[in-house]
């Protein structure tokens, strides 16, 4: 029924479920801070960056330590990808991590290790907070034992996502040199199509396991299908237009300064609350709209309260029993008259 005080905004929602349902998961995104876990998901994201370099190094030290000419060709793409002012200080890091691999393996190692269960951890409480859950922290020794097997997990399953992003795109000129499809228009096509399907397929498993397992009580599996091929999609257009991005602004001198460190601040933060708002609007969906049931009180505790008045005093007894004899004298004397 439409009221005169009804306004514009309410009867657009009542018109169109869709608007309606984005406007609860935008109110739910808000209310239980998304911005702000998205901001700590960017911070652990960004410190964790510097021990898997280090890993990532101390790993390519290992593998071509029997091939020098191939190792230093790495190293030299590694170091032209930087900002022209850092190539000194780079190539020095680079060239220590490979020299000094076991070391720098293991401090990498524990360090990754310690700044990915926070991140993992934040992302957990995150997404537990969208579903509208109560952040109970689980035991110390097994919350640090799911946590590091959901890191490694979701770890392979984004490295496929990208492997597969990167056959589709700067990779496809040599796969199909490689196969002999290199002068075909028709083949790349095809292969950016496949990788693409491929990709989003493999983003939707991604984001089907993260909204509906990783929130510290889990939900059911059904209720996120939606959700995670949306996050998928998006996922894969927020890639498209990262790499456009970072194509764009490192072409100046300043981009090439500062344009890889805010790049990607953007994409983690873009990402983060991108992910969080796609778990509070799958958990505002009609079929997941539940509510909480009311907390029963406590039990009544009924105790009986006696009071005890004590004695008059002296002074207080005389007080009165003159004040009673003033009293039937007045009333005596008003009876006779």
């Amino acid at each position: 029924m439409v009221t005169e005080n009804e306004s514009r905004l309410a009867r657009l929602r009542r018109r169109r479920p869709g608007i309606d349902h984005l406007i609860r998961a935008f109110d739910a995104f808000t209310e239980r801070y998304g911005n702000h876990f998205a901001a700590s998901i960017t911070y652990f994201s960004v410190l964790s960056l510097f021990p898997l370099t280090l890993i990532a190094f101390a790993v390519l030290g290992f593998v071509l330590a029997d091939q020098p000419a191939t190792l230093d060709q790495v190293r030299s793409s590694v170091i032209a990808a930087a900002p022209t002012n850092l190539h000194g200080l780079l190539d020095d890091l680079v060239k220590t991590a490979i020299d000094e691999r076991g070391k720098v393996g293991v401090i990498g190692l524990l360090t990754a290790a310690y700044t990915g269960l926070g991140w993992m951890s934040n992302l957990r409480d995150a997404l537990t907070a969208q579903w509208g859950h109560k952040l109970v922290p689980p035991p110390f020794l097994r919350g640090i034992v799911v946590d590091l097997l959901s890191l490694l997990g979701l770890g392979l399953a984004i490295g496929v996502s990208f492997g597969l992003s990167a056959l589709g795109g700067g990779l496809a000129d040599t796969l199909l040199d490689a196969i002999g499809l290199g002068g075909y228009g028709w083949a790349k096509v095809v292969l950016i199509v496949v990788t693409t399907v491929l990709s989003i397929g493999a983003n939707w498993l991604v984001f089907l396991w993260v909204i509906a397992r990783l929130p510290r009580r889990p939900v059911g599996v059904r209720s996120a299908v939606r959700g995670a091929l949306a996050a998928a999609i998006g996922f894969e257009i927020l890639k498209w237009v990262g790499t456009l991005y970072l194509n764009v602004v490192l072409g100046g001198p300043l981009g090439s300064l500062i344009g890889p460190i805010i790049g990607l601040l953007v994409f983690a933060n873009l990402v983060s609350r991108f992910l969080l708002f796609i778990t509070a609007w799958t958990a505002t969906a009609a079929e997941n709209m539940t509510t909480e049931p009311p907390v029963a009180p406590g039990p009544a505790l009924i105790q009986p309260v006696l009071e005890v008045s004590r004695a008059p005093r002296l002074r207080e007894a005389v007080g009165l029993v003159g004040l009673g004899a003033l009293l039937g004298l007045a009333f005596r004397g008003r009876r006779r008259s």
